[in-house]
């Protein structure tokens, strides 16, 4: 998953960040910790424009993708406001962000993506490492 943020933030709130999303992704989406990858990307205000227009507030675009069909509508909906929250609890304090922040759920098809070396689709017809 990949998560830009406006303005950049401490190494501190990145790794709570990390780890906060991390926990969602497992407990919303059913992903495994251990293979859930999070890169953090701090951009100066000066660098986003929300309607052409400079910030007036912090902003996030998170972006995480998933095999396709392995979360339910409900699912994905949970973790994108359960995200949202989390982003606002953390990069906001308290306040709010632009309301031009975004969580995106993609969704791949299995044979599009992997780790390791293998696809998803592969890894589905070897049961010993699925999922």
């Amino acid at each position: 998953m990949t998560l830009k943020v406006a303005p950049p933030q401490t190494p501190a709130r990145y790794r709570q960040l990390a780890q906060a999303l991390t926990t969602l992704t497992a407990q919303l989406l059913g992903k495994r910790r251990e293979v859930t990858a999070v890169i953090v990307d701090g951009l100066p205000a000066a660098q986003w424009y929300v309607g052409g227009d400079e910030l007036q507030r912090p902003t996030a675009l998170l972006e995480i993708s998933v095999t396709a069909g392995t979360n339910t509508a409900e699912e994905k909906a949970a973790f994108v406001s359960a995200a949202f929250a989390e982003l606002q609890h953390q990069l906001a304090e308290g306040g709010a962000l632009e309301e031009a922040s975004y969580v995106v759920v993609r969704e791949l098809p299995a044979s599009d993506w992997g780790y390791g070396g293998s696809t998803q689709q592969a890894r589905k017809r070897t049961p010993v490492q699925a999922k």
